[in-house]
């Protein structure tokens, strides 16, 4: 068990266990709730995942959206290539580079896939989102809004 955490038992501490509760936490003094609302603000979409996880690899610290929406296989943008959000955190987690591209997820071109990674400013942290769908944000302006989310929450 995780240093600092407790044994719940019964339906609260199921939920615990599922909500990460005792995985790696962030830095002292950023509140989840207050990062979840910034991000929620900012790109907040039902097609949106967004992960946060220890520079150099790790456990992930923080999820934006359903573990369904995290785990969809989507196009990479580099070539037909189909990759995860997790994918994309382990590499920028590896080797600390940014990412920001977009492309056609659907043959028509109506929908589209955005990936965006990166480190976190100031902090030992790298996160990656991705954003599916008709109305998805381009890259580079999903990675500027997460950068003033990620600012606002105190991250």
């Amino acid at each position: 068990m995780t240093a600092g955490c407790r044994p719940i038992r019964g339906v609260l501490g199921f939920s615990a266990i599922v909500l990460g509760a005792c995985g790696p936490g962030l830095p002292s003094g950023v509140d989840r709730g207050r990062l979840h609302a910034a991000i929620s603000s900012a790109i907040g979409d039902p097609n949106t995942c967004v992960l946060i996880a220890p520079a150099g690899g790790g456990r992930v610290a923080f999820r934006y959206n359903s573990h369904i929406t995290c785990a969809r296989t989507l196009p990479t943008c580099q070539g037909a290539a189909q990759g995860t959000v997790a994918d994309l955190l382990k590499a920028v987690a590896a080797d600390g580079q940014a990412r920001a591209l977009s492309c056609p997820s659907s043959p028509d071109g109506a929908r589209t896939t955005a990936w965006a990674a990166g480190p976190a400013p100031g902090r030992a942290l790298v996160y990656a989102a991705v954003m599916e769908g008709e109305r998805a944000l381009p890259s580079r302006v999903m990675a500027e809004r997460l950068a003033r989310a990620f600012k606002t929450a105190g991250l």
